[in-house]
């Protein structure tokens, strides 16, 4: 099977291409994203002392840090994620992602490194600061 990246070259063994739309993708991760806001913003209204500016603060750094460890996760530990053909949604995220920035498909080192101590360094501080 042809890929849809560039280069075209690019060699991608045993590629499947992305079946999930990309409305699909941004609609699923709109809505989970919604639904942490909403939850973080919810459960911290129940104490008095916290301000809607620590509130915002603290739903910005849960949608921040769970993109980090899941999305970005997900990509570093999972090189081969364009051979999916079950459809799983982070593997359908990266192929779609992949086609605005191929070094991700192509799995170059330093997209990698960055990714992974991303989701690593990151990801986990910003759910401690919630």
């Amino acid at each position: 099977m042809e890929h849809p990246y560039v280069p075209r070259d690019l060699q991608l063994p045993g590629y499947v291409p992305v079946s999930l739309s990309q409305s699909t993708i941004l609609t699923v991760y709109g809505l989970s994203s919604l639904l942490v806001v909403s939850l973080v913003w919810f459960l911290s209204g129940r104490s008095r002392n916290i301000s809607k500016l620590d509130r915002l603060l603290m739903c910005w750094w849960a949608f921040t840090g769970l993109t980090h460890i899941i999305l970005e996760g997900y990509f570093a530990f999972s090189p081969e994620f364009y051979k999916d053909k079950t459809g799983f949604y982070l593997a359908e995220v990266w192929k779609e992602y992949s086609k605005g920035d191929s070094r991700y498909a192509g799995r170059d080192s330093a997209i990698v490194a960055v990714e992974g101590m991303t989701s690593v360094l990151e990801g986990p501080p910003c759910l401690l600061a919630v």
